[in-house]
């Protein structure tokens, strides 16, 4: 009574009841299975077993009756043939499982990169908009030669005109600065060969 007692109590966890079937690693289980899948998936596989299949025949038909393990109507070959493919379609949908599970975890690892490069590739065209923006700002070797150009152009004109004003100023000096004895000093020598010729 005590221990009917003792299993109704709720402040206790109860045993697990059932049977426990063993635990199978999945993986190493999955990865024989898609094994099998891929060899029965074969050329090779065929041949085997349509070789495999006429020499059943053949012992059973051809061999003397006290040898033939399975006679005319193959009922034998019938439960062989039932198991492998009752077998098979589980083998080759856990495959094809494993497979689509793969190709999931390769299909989301493929929209993450595409999502970074789309991410990289808006910043790099926002980055070369900006560069052309700031390109439009910046001058230009030809630019620079077509000023440079004309800065030389007109340094020559200012200096052509510095030279000629340069000229104008020497001429008006050389003007002022002539002697304005001289001629005097000339009429002086005539007035003193006049008094000479008069004595």
């Amino acid at each position: 009574m005590t221990e009917q007692r003792r299993a109704e109590r709720l402040d206790q966890p109860r045993e697990p009841r059932g049977v426990k079937l063993p635990r199978v690693d999945q993986e190493t289980f999955g990865r024989w299975a898609e094994g099998i899948a891929r060899g029965m998936g074969t050329a090779n596989f065929l041949v085997y077993m349509t070789l495999v299949l006429a020499a059943w025949f053949l012992w059973n038909t051809l061999a003397p009756a006290s040898l033939r393990f399975d006679p005319y109507t193959f009922t034998f070959l019938t439960l062989v043939l039932s198991l492998q493919a009752s077998y098979a379609a589980p083998l080759i949908l856990l495959a094809q499982n494993r497979q689509t599970d793969r190709d999931r975890v390769a299909l989301d690892e493929d929209r993450r990169q595409a999502t970074m490069q789309k991410a990289d590739t808006e910043y790099l065209a926002r980055e070369i908009a900006a560069l052309r923006i700031a390109m439009g700002e910046v001058a230009t070797r030809d630019f620079l030669r077509s000023e440079l150009a004309r800065l030389a152009e007109e340094l020559d004109e200012a200096a052509e005109r510095r030279h000629k004003l340069e000229r104008r100023q020497q001429e008006r000096t050389m003007r002022v600065d002539e002697p304005l004895g001289e001629p005097h000093d000339d009429l002086d020598g005539d007035y003193a060969r006049d008094g000479r010729s008069e004595r």
